[in-house]
This record gives C-alpha cells, structure tokens and sequence, in this order.
C-alpha cells in the first residue's frame, strides 16, 4: 500500500491561476498544481534553499526537489511549445502562521502573527544574538532571526529564538528595544546601526563568530573575544540596492 502524500503547506494560493501565450498556442495545457507553484516561488523568487523551503512547507527536503523539477519541467513545457499554464490542484494547505520560525519576509501570516517573547525577570539581563543555524549570524542588517538569553547570577535561564519578519538595518535597533535586551552579540554591523543602538543603550559586542550559545557563554565568563570598532562596508551602500546582492559576504574582507 502506498504511502499518502504529506500535505504540503503554502503561505497563500496564487493571485493569478492561467497564463496563456500570446498569438496561436497549443491545443493541449500545463497544469501545475499549487503546491508545485509555491516551490517556485519559495526557491526560485524568495531565493529559499531546498532545506528552508521543505521547513516551510512542512515536507522533506528530498520531496521538495522532486517537486521543483517537475514545476519547472512543465514551465519549460509551456514556454517552449507554447502551451497554456494553469495553476490548480495538488495536495496542501494553507498555512495558519503557527509554523511562523520558518517564515520569511514575504509570508503574510508571518507578518501578521504578533510573536510572544518571554517576560524578562527583574534581575534578568537579556542577551540578543543574531541568529543563524546555531551560529553568529555576520551581517546584522540581515539577520532574520535574533536568539534571545536571559541571564541572572551568571546563568542563563531561558532561551528564545525570535524571527525579525523582514525588519533590517535600523528598524532593528527599534526591535531589539521592544523586546528588552541590553546586550547585542553580532558580527558585521554598520555605522548607522550601532548608533542607534547605542541610543537605545544596548551594550554592543561585534566582530564574533562562531555558535552562538558558545559566544554567551564566553560573554558570561568575561572571555568573548569580539572587535570594539567592527565596521561593515556593506551598510554605506545600503540605499544603493546592493546589500541584498552580496547579503552573506559579510564575514569576508568587507568587514574589518
């Protein structure tokens, strides 16, 4: 007996569900279901890896690659041989925003969805690093996820992994104050940033790498090793267009 398909989650079903080639077209049709567009989208348009987008559509990452070469098989179809695309069926959900950890700046529940950070102690300090696959994230004004430590008596007591939902540069200083914290542990950081974090007195620690649970402990101890004039290059140009083309070279010879 076979096994059933995973049902497959998507942020929202498609604005537009046919496109048809312009002139004399096919007799026959393509057909890609909903599930197949939001590969596309997830990896061809939000630039998603086939890991990010199996995490946000709740399926494997080997169920997510077949899906994306069949999806692009049956573009190549129709724009080839200039059949018309439909965009209907398939086997998914819509997304209710309970998954929002692995939601990224266009997901609309996401954005929407208010996330509940824990309550801070009295005593407590609240440690933010940006955030990455466990390790210090380079590029603070990208940095999608923040991992937040609250420490008391030099242990730390909670742990929380926060999603930025598309906030950058700036606003994220704003963000970090919202939620409380009074120390920030990154690695590449502009001169605009830092100065609004310096206003809103967080303590700043820049230029670390490595996991991140280690670069707290260290700080706890009185042993990260960070740089006091970190400065990334990439945040002069930030009104230029060009950070999002270079946004995970942070860690290299831009940032001093």
């Amino acid at each position: 007996m076979a096994r059933p398909h995973r049902c497959r989650r998507i942020c929202k079903e498609p604005i537009y569900n046919n496109f048809v080639p312009y002139g004399i077209c096919c007799d026959s049709k393509v057909t890609l279901t909903v599930d197949e567009y939001e590969t596309i989208r997830l990896i061809d348009l939000e630039k998603l890896n086939h890991q990010q987008c199996a995490n946000q559509m709740d399926i494997s990452r080997t169920t997510v690659t077949e899906i994306y070469q069949t999806a692009r098989q049956k573009i190549a179809d129709s724009i080839v041989n200039g059949k018309p695309l439909f965009i209907l069926g398939g086997h998914y959900r819509i997304c209710d925003g309970s998954a929002n950890r692995y939601c990224h700046k266009n997901c609309i529940k996401s954005n929407n969805l208010k996330e509940v950070v824990n309550q801070k102690g009295v005593n407590e300090m609240r440690i933010a690093v940006t955030y990455e696959n466990g390790n210090v994230f380079q590029h603070f004004g990208h940095t999608e996820q923040f991992k937040l430590y609250d420490v008391e008596d030099n242990q730390i007591k909670t742990e929380q992994i926060v999603n930025t939902n598309g906030q950058g540069h700036g606003a994220l200083a704003d963000f970090l104050t919202d939620k409380k914290v009074d120390v920030l542990i990154c690695g590449g950081i502009g001169g605009g940033a830092k100065s609004a974090l310096n206003e809103a007195k967080i303590q700043l620690f820049g230029g670390v790498s490595g996991e991140a649970d280690n670069a707290v402990k260290d700080y706890i101890a009185g042993n990260l090793k960070f740089d006091a004039n970190v400065h990334c290059d990439h945040h002069e140009h930030e009104h230029k267009g060009h950070c999002n083309e270079n946004k995970h070279h942070c860690s290299g010879n831009s940032c001093k």
